[in-house]
């Protein structure tokens, strides 16, 4: 018993070194200027991946192909960047007015741009947490290449296995397989992956885009391709930042102009003197909440309302939010669509032009501000910039911010998918810095409500993509009382106590409500991040903690 405890926390110190070490050569490399990932200048972020052996890579230390890890990474990656051999990070720097087309890729909110054959742009508008999260997952990528390099080539002078061939042929066809011409390519790529027919076909369709049926052979062939290129013709994939973005970056240019124009749009609309309640979630929940029984009378009476609520998460069922949204519009809601490049849509409700309060005058009636997720450091950037005073009509505004509300999706460390979490405190991994708070929300709100509710401190992680079972184990059975981690919770605490505190931007006395859902339990095996997403069961609970917010906010 004994030995197993010191192993375990052994593995625990490697773990949170490699994290240090990843970070640090992270800002060098930033600060540098380019690097090649898989040369002598990209060996330390390889090797602290490899020590670490993050529970969303798999089985990254193995010699067969990691699939899970590899669809994770590549929905959150631009389409067609296996192709690439040079990626440039950039500022906003003005791609969007020229003929580029942008790629957005399907789980991350970011603008990227194919230049030409060799090259993807790639835009940073959202802060250091975005570069990582990049950096970690192309680091990922270019580890598995080599990995098909290895089991592809024969000898140094470039000579190849019969199944790759038979996969180059299938790839540089210029034309949609067959059934059976698919399946021919999947047998043989399946051999050299170290993988079942079975399993590679049960993915095969989950890297499918409409551009791209085949999309999972072309990413196989590419990285095998451009691996062996490094190897046999010296041709380094290359990752380089633009100077533009390494001039730019920390200095708030994208979160001032959103702060800006919300602002702008509070003064014009007569709300900005009105007791506001800022609440970070998604852009569905609170306008659900608000409006959706009244667009959808008929849907409520014939289901539940979590029944409702189900069915608008469903794409199928776009019409019916469309409904919820022109009622919202008409009741005084204002959208504000993210132009700065933070990618933070904002909804603000008045709620003077659909609650009746008699006796109660205008002034009186909260106004309700709702901004999408932030990513990482960018909840400080965006926080801090929205609770600053407002510079109009040659006149300082103070803002008359009543209570800050975060609802998001962390993962969990002790339950399961769906269950929620009430953090007291967040903690802001590999450094010192603690944040407690006095959290409005209780665990005895949800009394009744038949969902498992955990309550302690949430733990601020530098990427969900970087953390393994033994720092997770570490967090959980530490004196911490750790009972998940997510990205944002100490960078919007941070921003919360500076201008409460410090500043006195805001009220000292400002309401705090934290509250997130568990999207996946890293410390079991099948229910992390790379197993897929929350589905219906990310229903209940979000709309159970929409519900307390706005009772506690509207009461």
């Amino acid at each position: 018993m004994t030995t197993f405890k010191t192993h375990n926390r052994t593995r625990a110190q490697e773990s949170s070194g490699a994290i240090e070490r990843l970070y640090i050569t992270m800002r060098h490399l930033f600060n540098r200027g380019f690097y090649k990932p898989m040369g002598i200048s990209g060996e330390t972020l390889r090797e602290s991946l490899l020590i670490l052996r993050p529970e969303i890579y798999g089985s990254i230390n193995e010699e067969k192909i990691e699939l899970q890890g590899l669809l994770y990474v590549m929905d959150r990656l631009p389409y067609g960047i296996e192709e690439c051999r040079f990626i440039n990070l950039t500022s906003d720097e003005g791609y969007k007015r020229s003929h580029f087309k942008p790629i957005i890729p399907a789980k991350r909110r970011r603008n990227c741009y194919r230049i030409d054959e060799e090259q993807m742009n790639i835009e940073i508008t959202r802060g250091r947490s975005e570069i990582y999260d990049i950096l970690t997952h192309l680091t990922f990528l270019y580890i598995e290449s080599h990995k098909i390099m290895k089991q592809v080539m024969i000898d140094d002078s470039g000579a190849v296995i019969r199944d790759w061939k038979k996969l180059e042929a299938a790839v540089t066809g210029k034309r949609e397989l067959s059934q059976t011409e698919k399946e021919i390519a999947l047998t043989h790529t399946a051999n050299f992956l170290g993988r079942t027919f079975e399993e590679v076909s049960a993915i095969y369709p989950l890297f499918a885009s409409s551009e791209d049926k085949d999309r999972f052979l072309n990413i196989i062939y590419f990285l095998g391709k451009l691996a062996m290129e490094e190897v046999l013709t010296d041709q380094k994939r290359i990752i380089t930042f633009s100077p533009v973005l390494r001039e730019r970056l920390g200095h708030h240019i994208h979160g001032e102009q959103w702060a800006l124009k919300i602002k702008q749009t509070l003064q014009d609309k007569g709300l900005l003197a009105r007791p506001l309640h800022i609440i970070s979630a998604n852009m569905h929940s609170v306008l659900n909440s608000l409006f959706a029984e009244q667009a959808l009378a008929s849907e409520f009476k014939k289901n539940r309302p979590h029944e409702v609520y189900g069915k608008l998460s469903d794409p199928a069922n776009a019409t019916l939010q469309q409904k919820i949204l022109k009622t919202a519009l008409n009741s005084g809601m204002t959208y504000i669509e993210d132009s700065s490049g933070t990618n933070i849509n904002v909804q603000i409700f008045d709620t003077s032009k659909f609650i009746e309060r008699p006796g109660r005058s205008l002034e009186d009636y909260p106004v309700i501000l709702v901004m999408d997720y932030a990513f990482g450091e960018q909840a400080y950037e965006t926080m801090d910039e929205l609770l600053k005073p407002f510079n109009g009509d040659k006149k300082k505004h103070f803002l008359n911010v009543e209570s800050i509300s975060v609802m998001g999706k962390a993962g969990i460390l002790e339950g399961g998918k769906g269950d929620i979490m009430i953090p007291s405190a967040h903690v802001f991994e590999g450094t010192a810095d603690n944040y407690p708070f006095k959290n409005k929300l209780k665990k005895s709100l949800f009394d009744g409500d038949n969902i498992k509710v955990c309550t302690g401190t949430m733990i601020t992680v530098l990427g969900t993509s970087l953390q393994n079972r033994d720092i997770l184990r570490f967090f959980n059975n530490s004196t911490w009382n750790v009972i998940g981690l997510e990205m944002e919770g100490a960078h919007y605490q941070k921003a919360i106590q500076a201008a409460s505190r410090i500043r006195g931007s805001i009220s000292p006395k400002v309401e705090l409500r934290y509250a997130y859902y568990a999207s996946d339990n890293p410390l079991e095996t099948g229910s992390t991040l790379a197993s897929g997403g929350l589905g219906i069961s990310g229903v209940k609970p979000t709309y159970l903690i929409t519900e307390k917010l706005l009772k506690q906010i509207l009461d």
